[in-house]
């Protein structure tokens, strides 16, 4: 389980496809810190620790998790956020996410105001009871609050710090991005599909 508060950015050192799974060599500052089977998230999307070695780790994402995710676009030099998984003891800066990432969304516009950024995104009309005005979502792992909610579009407003410490630097239209849902939400959803 995670909060969407990014800890580092990695950078995709390479990578390699054997059948329908791809392996990742990811280079951080996290390298070090790292143990094998941990779960770590990259861009919202949960993978075990396989192999570390220096300021590497390796992960594997298999057929599903690449076709429900962006890692199957995932290059050699692209920047990925990277979050260990929340400690118990520990604050809750963000929201829980799970990091089981729901879909994808296509970024549809991005506005520098002049000291903050805001992106708008469209998602897929089936996930669109799920999402809120001023609601949680976890977009490639980060924890953020949505405005401006139509059915398929929201916006989402970007403050200098998030901008400088997360791979959103690099969302420009046209870039697809992880979606989790807030949990809470899906719960509520589920709830009143199985009373009707």
């Amino acid at each position: 389980m995670f909060t969407g508060i990014i800890e580092s950015l990695g950078k995709i050192h390479s990578l390699e496809t054997s059948g329908t799974n791809k392996t990742y060599w990811v280079e951080s500052t996290l390298g070090p810190q790292l143990k094998v089977d941990q779960s770590l998230s990259h861009n919202g999307v949960c993978l075990t620790v396989e192999e570390t070695g220096g300021n590497l780790h390796r992960v594997t994402a298999i057929e599903e998790t690449l076709e429900k995710t962006n890692l199957g676009d995932w290059r050699p030099g692209d920047l990925v956020n990277l979050e260990r998984c929340m400690v118990m003891n520990g604050r809750l800066d963000g929201h829980i996410v799970q990091g089981h990432v729901d879909t994808t969304a296509t970024c549809l516009e991005r506005t520098d105001k002049d000291g903050s950024w805001e992106f708008r995104f469209e998602f897929p009309k089936k996930f669109s009871h799920l999402v809120i005005e001023k609601g949680s979502i976890s977009l490639n792992g980060i924890s953020l609050t949505i405005f401006n909610v139509k059915k398929t579009k929201f916006d989402i407003a970007i403050i200098p710090y998030t901008f400088e410490h997360t791979n959103i630097q690099s969302v420009t239209p046209g870039s697809k991005v992880n979606l989790e849902f807030d949990i809470i939400g899906k719960y509520v959803s589920r709830l009143n599909d199985l009373q009707q």
